[in-house]
This record gives structure tokens, C-alpha cells and sequence, in this order.
């Protein structure tokens, strides 16, 4: 990795099934993340996805493109939802830049988007180089 690379973008398709597996290995049951009712009733556009499942997505990604090199710092704010339709799922993709590399460490600037939208805000990963 050298500053200035750019990181192929990854895509994952989040389903409905990817959230009732998440809510019980998670232990978040909010019925915002499975029932569609609940979720427009609390102003959403429809049933939406766990922040922290979509940041696992990004964990994912830094470790594909990293071969699994130990993250140091992961992050980013929650700034839009994931709404995940009843049928199919929702693309959300991954990319970025190697930011810089230095003492042994690369911090990697992120962009993370569903339907062209950015869906975290500041997402950056830092790995060992």
C-alpha cells in the first residue's frame, strides 16, 4: 500500500435475512431493522440496517484489500440509512484511497454508499502496514 492508491471498490447486497441474522448475533432487536410498520411509523423510509452492520461491512472490505492485516482504528459517524427492501437487498459498496503510510501503519480514507448516497460520514480505517 502507498499513499495516493486507490482501494477497488467492494460491493455487498444486505438482505432482510442479513438483518434478522445480525439482530440475534447482535442481540439488537430494534423493530426498526425488521418490521416495516414499526419503521414508517418512527418517521423512516423503511425497515433500515444496524449502523453497526453496515461499519462491519467496511471491516470487511479493509480486510479483504488488507489480507487481513490487523486493524488498529476503525470508524465513521452514521449519517444516513441502509433501507433495505422486503425483496432483493440494498448494494451497499465500499471504497477509498490509502491516505498515508507511516510508522508501520496506513490509514485508509473510506467512502461508503448505497444507491450513490453516502451512508457514513468520516469512515477511515487505520491497519498495520
Amino acid at each position: 500500500m502507498n499513499p495516493g492508491d486507490t482501494l477497488e471498490p467492494k460491493s455487498f447486497t444486505v438482505t432482510r435475512a442479513d438483518l434478522v441474522a445480525y439482530a440475534d448475533a447482535s442481540g439488537d432487536h430494534n423493530p426498526i431493522h425488521q418490521d416495516e410498520e414499526v419503521a414508517r411509523s418512527v418517521g423512516l423510509p423503511g425497515v433500515i440496517a444496524h449502523g453497526m452492520y453496515t461499519l462491519a461491512l467496511v471491516g470487511r472490505a479493509v480486510a479483504e484489500w488488507t489480507g487481513g492485516a490487523e486493524v488498529v482504528d476503525l470508524g465513521a459517524k452514521f449519517t444516513s440509512p441502509v433501507v433495505v427492501p422486503a425483496e432483493g437487498g440494498a448494494e451497499v459498496v465500499v471504497g477509498g484511497t490509502v491516505k498515508s503510510v507511516a510508522d508501520g501503519l496506513a490509514t485508509l480514507a473510506l467512502e461508503v454508499t448505497c444507491e450513490g448516497r453516502k451512508v457514513l460520514g468520516m469512515p477511515k480505517a487505520v491497519v498495520r502496514a
